[in-house]
């Protein structure tokens, strides 16, 4: 079986006592691709993901790496670091630009119209780079926090004006939508990527959407270390429990989980024009 990790975090600290091991379990688990997410936390280390970026061996997975500017970052992006993500989506390894979007969940972020306009100034750099984009996007979800906007409308504002005439691809990474939101992602040619939460007992309009998804636009992800998947609910995530998701979602279609691993990796390879 071949599956793909297509969101991880291989550079979080969380990984840095076993990160042979991580490999070497995701492999035995079926998972023998993984794209790993350079976000940096600053802006400044967006490129340690790509660092991270190697060859697949007999007992490990081939790793490749995206670098993007996070929408919680959005206020410390200078001028040296859209040229740094530039210059880092020519490297071979590093595959798309992402993640990238809005956040409206967490206080911390910065206003709206910033976290726009680093949204907007790297869409013309993967567009430039003929790169996709990953895309992360929150809704404030009950907090206090950007009272009155609507983090979806304004994402697919943006997107429909300036990415979508591109005629390129992205990811809605860890989608958590509804079913307008997923059917409003694939007419602006996204396809939906599903992590682990969407195993959760609470989840069940979320899988039925995962269960709908058309097979050609449809991945699975971890976002590890995060969002760990039933059984290993509450536990530092990691790319082998992919197959636990894919085998839910698999279920859920009335697949084999083989047959929506063939599918979904010949999607990731299709999006990312990689082997």
């Amino acid at each position: 079986m071949h599956l793909v990790d297509s969101h991880c975090h291989l550079d979080n600290p969380r990984f840095e006592d076993d990160f042979d091991a991580v490999l070497e379990r995701a492999f035995s688990a079926g998972i023998k691709t993984i794209l790993t997410i350079g976000i940096g936390e600053p802006p400044s280390k967006m490129s340690r993901a790509l660092a991270l970026a190697r060859p697949a061996t007999a007992s490990t997975p081939a790793v490749y790496a995206s670098a993007g500017i996070y929408p919680g970052n959005a206020h410390e992006a200078t001028e040296a670091e859209y040229t740094q993500l530039a210059a880092l989506i020519q490297e071979p390894n590093c595959i798309a630009v992402g993640e990238i979007g809005l956040d409206y969940y967490h206080a911390e972020s910065p206003s709206p119209e910033i976290q726009k306009s680093c949204f907007l100034r790297q869409i013309r750099i993967a567009v430039d780079a003929q790169k996709p984009i990953l895309i992360h996007c929150r809704p404030n979800d009950g907090t206090p926090n950007f009272p009155g906007l609507d983090v979806w409308n304004d994402l697919f504002e943006v997107i429909e004006e300036h990415w979508t005439p591109s005629g390129l691809t992205g990811v809605m990474h860890c989608f958590s939508g509804s079913e307008e939101h997923a059917r409003r992602s694939l007419a602006n040619n996204f396809v939906l990527s599903f992590a682990g939460h969407t195993t959760f007992p609470k989840s069940k309009d979320l899988m039925a959407i995962a269960a709908a998804t058309p097979l050609d636009k449809i991945l699975v992800e971890t976002d590890a270390p995060y969002l760990a998947p039933i059984p290993h609910r509450g536990q530092r995530n990691e790319p082998a429990y992919t197959a636990h998701t894919a085998a839910a979602i698999a279920a859920a279609r009335g697949m084999t989980v083989e047959a929506f691993a063939q599918a979904t990796t010949a999607n990731f390879q299709r999006i990312f024009g990689v082997k």
